[in-house]
């Protein structure tokens, strides 16, 4: 690449000059305000491509006992439910020629396993309102006829299949890194890889233009699309070998008694993660409707049952979420989660260790009871 200058005519002819980035803080910034540089391809049914910001500096994990150990400069996420892993380094960090890589790899495949859907989600929103934003205007392009918790239930599920971007992002590629994302990308069958060299020119004023140069997108296109891998579902066998190997007697009878009652009255579907979970919907005025996920994390004292609120409010509005709240047992851990819940318009996904539901005798009894209060209430709006 060489250093001449290009011209904008209007108004007259106005010549830009190469000019680096300041610092890495001025690039990061860059980006989340503009993903829009780095909108390349398409969407699968052909729209443009449209990068939506989950965080800045998201935290990564490297166990499930462990908050996090790393920090990836961006992740963002499109409408597919495609995450994209984003390092930023500028030509002058000699860490952009080698060292980068292996940093990435570790973000890529400690996420897949530690970055479950009810982080994604709140991370996002925390993002949105951290910039001046709703999440329904944030919502509004990325979501179509689906919940919230649906749309990050499937960022979860490509994850954990691999279905991912890696993009790194500097204001010169050097030829060794272009060399390694070109072989990444001809070995890697469910993760994409680019090097994207974003060039800036700065003319009188404000005035800047910014011109995004991608590699890697050969290799890309040679990927057979028969090749991706179809992420495998936990079963009820997984579950119920996970309950028999790791959970306690009381907590393990709890676990399968939720079970058991989702397949007589309603439907499982299995999660993707590494770790057996299950998800179930149940009919409630026509609709199969997602009402819980159970979650066996690996680590001690990590089973968990979340309520998926926001799929609740979606098909039956806050009225019947509110009703459903209200019949759910008194559990300390819940009832604090279920009083912020009211405030927020019941948009989240509440959770209680099993352990604790375990603990209270009446709790199972409590959770069947209001399933059924759901399924049967009239007053359920659609």
């Amino acid at each position: 690449m060489t250093d001449q200058s290009v011209f904008v005519l209007g108004g007259g002819l106005h010549a830009l000059e190469p000019a680096v980035f300041e610092t890495e803080a001025e690039f990061q910034e860059l980006l989340a305000r503009h993903p829009r540089v780095l909108d390349f391809g398409s969407l699968a049914d052909g729209r443009p491509l449209r990068l939506v910001l989950v965080a800045r500096e998201m935290g990564v994990p490297t166990s499930a006992e462990s908050g996090p150990t790393y920090r990836l400069d961006h992740l963002f996420v499109d409408a597919d439910g495609i995450p994209t892993l984003v390092e930023v380094k500028r030509a002058s960090d000699t860490r952009i020629r080698r060292e980068v890589v292996g940093q990435m790899l570790d973000y890529a495949a400690n996420g897949a396993r530690y970055w479950p859907a009810a982080l994604l989600q709140r991370s996002f929103e925390e993002t949105c309102a951290a910039d001046g934003r709703t999440p329904d205007d944030a919502y509004r392009d990325l979501l179509g006829d689906r919940s919230p918790e649906e749309f990050w239930s499937a960022v979860e599920e490509r994850l954990t299949a691999g279905q991912m971007r890696l993009l790194f992002v500097a204001d010169r590629i050097p030829v060794e890194l272009r060399a390694i994302v070109e072989f990444l990308n001809r070995q890697l069958r469910q993760t994409d890889v680019y090097a994207v060299e974003l060039t800036q020119y700065r003319g009188d004023g404000d005035l800047r233009v910014l011109v995004p140069r991608i590699h890697g997108e050969v290799a890309t296109a040679a990927k057979s699309p028969t090749g991706r891998r179809v992420a495998q579902r936990s079963t009820r066998a997984d579950l119920d070998a996970a309950i028999a190997a790791r959970l306690a007697p009381e907590t393990g009878r709890i676990a399968t008694a939720l079970l058991d009652h989702a397949a007589a009255e309603g439907r499982l579907e299995g999660g993707t993660a590494r770790y057996p979970s299950m998800s179930v919907y149940y009919p409630v005025r026509g609709r199969q409707v997602p009402v819980w996920t159970l979650s066996l994390y690996e680590g001690p004292a990590k089973e968990e049952l979340a309520f998926s609120f926001g799929s609740i409010t979606h098909h039956l509005g806050p009225a019947g979420t509110a009703a459903f709240a209200a019949a759910l047992p008194a559990v300390p851990a819940l009832e604090k989660k279920l009083a912020a819940q009211s405030e927020k318009g019941y948009r989240g996904w509440p959770s209680v260790p099993l352990a604790d539901l375990a603990a209270d005798p009446t709790a199972l009894d409590a959770i069947l009871a209001a399933i059924r209060q759901l399924m049967n209430d009239p007053s359920a709006h659609v």
